[in-house]
């Protein structure tokens, strides 16, 4: 009776070591995988320039183009808006508290 409960555990035990080898191997494949992609993102990375050059290459393509949201103006489009913006021409004419 001993020897046939005995063996009944070493067939549950044998059960359980194969689920968990299984579980080993699953999780061995997962690390191998996600190995593999650091080392081609790795392999990427070496492959692009230096992140210092391409920053100032944008840099100097962004300074030397206009902004294209803005409207390029040579001069005032209404002259009467720059007597708000230039100041008192006369400080003994301006009536103004402030200045």
């Amino acid at each position: 009776m001993q020897s046939e409960s005995s063996e009944q555990v070493r067939s549950v035990v044998a059960a359980a070591d194969t689920r968990g080898k299984h579980r080993i191997s699953a999780e061995l494949k997962r690390l191998e995988q996600e190995t593999r992609f650091l080392e081609e993102e790795l392999e990427l990375l070496d492959k692009m320039e230096k992140a210092s050059a391409a920053c100032k290459e944008m840099l100097s393509n962004v300074e030397t183009g206009p902004d294209p949201l803005l409207p390029v103006t040579h001069g005032p489009t209404n002259p009467s808006w720059d007597r708000w913006f230039e100041g008192a021409q006369d400080a003994s004419s301006c009536k103004c508290w402030i200045l």
